[in-house]
């Protein structure tokens, strides 16, 4: 499992300041989406700025804070989301990570952002 790509302390500086900014163009403005999630414990919804790539009726997320983020625990234990991208809301279903080696046939971006981090694979409901 690769280590995350940023300091831990960037992590609290996103989620407070950068993530409400970049919520508002992310949606709109590729290869920036934004993932719509609900809380474990609260079942409250979320909204997270992330860089997406589309490949057929899959998405795939770079995991530059790796796999313990919020968001993800919280996709990976409902089992399915939303995914806001080029100004379309679409569902995600069976999101899973996935480490380099796991990575075989995803196209050429989800492969060379494997070899830094991790990624979240979901398929998209269309």
């Amino acid at each position: 499992m690769p280590k995350p790509l940023m300091p831990s302390w960037l992590l609290s500086f996103n989620k407070k300041v950068t993530n409400r900014i970049q919520g508002v163009y992310a949606p709109y403005l590729p290869p920036l989406a934004v993932v719509v999630h609900r809380g474990r414990r609260s079942g409250r919804e979320y909204r997270t700025p992330v860089t997406a790539f589309r490949s057929g009726r899959r998405i795939i997320i770079g995991l530059p804070y790796g796999r313990d983020t919020d968001w993800v625990r919280n996709l990976l234990a409902e089992g399915r989301g939303g995914v806001e991208r080029l100004g379309r809301a679409h569902r995600i279903t069976g999101p899973r990570v996935l480490t380099a080696a796991e990575t075989g046939d995803l196209p050429l971006p989800g492969r060379y952002a494997a070899r830094y981090m991790d990624v979240l694979v979901a398929e998209i409901e269309v």
